[in-house]
């Protein structure tokens, strides 16, 4: 794989429960560290919107063929917005990978789900088809799934993509442009 490609990071920006909407920020880095472009949609919090927004804010941008990898924090935004991750691959036509830094606890998980969304049995089933994996680092590991790709592959990408500690570029820069959004200057851990 190249070592200049460009990677689309997503991160939704902080919001409270009593929002109706979030900010979603996308940065394109060619790797390792290089902001190409940004770009941005907002998904309804605790929604089931993110997957259509997503396919639209990457659909209408100028940046859409250059991209080659789309890369996500976690596997939901705005709380439980959670991405189908194979409408994802397949509307777009690039390889999608989801990245987070801790392991889920999926019965707490499942708990929430169940307690809160009378659609929780389609939620969690996004969730958990695809199997998580962990991808190694020199500190402590990250967690996520991925298709389009082979494993390793996603694994060199995370590797590439990442100049300083754990966290790949495009998410860092995705999450520092969102927080800046919404709260006028950027702060805390992707």
């Amino acid at each position: 794989m190249k070592t200049q490609i460009r990677i689309l990071g997503i991160d939704d920006s902080p919001f409270k429960f009593r929002d109706k909407k979030a900010v979603v920020v996308g940065a394109i880095v060619r790797v390792p560290n290089y902001l190409e472009g940004v770009m941005k949609t907002e998904v309804t919090v605790d929604g089931t919107d993110s997957t259509k927004m997503l396919i639209d804010m990457v659909s209408r941008s100028r940046y859409r063929d250059q991209i080659k990898v789309v890369m996500l924090d976690g596997i939901a935004l705005a709380g439980f917005n959670v991405i189908d991750l194979n409408e994802l691959h397949t509307s777009l036509g690039k390889p999608v990978l989801t990245v987070t830094r801790d392991r889920p606890d999926m019965e707490k998980m499942k708990a929430a789900l169940m307690k809160h969304f009378d659609d929780w049995r389609e939620r969690y089933a996004l969730i958990t088809k695809l199997e998580l994996r962990e991808i190694p680092t020199e500190d402590n590991p990250l967690f996520g799934c991925g298709l389009g790709l082979d494993w390793q592959e996603f694994v060199s990408l995370v590797s590439l993509s990442t100049v300083r500690g754990v966290v790949p570029e495009p998410l860092r820069m995705a999450h520092l442009i969102s927080t800046a959004i919404v709260s006028g200057e950027s702060y805390g851990r992707p």
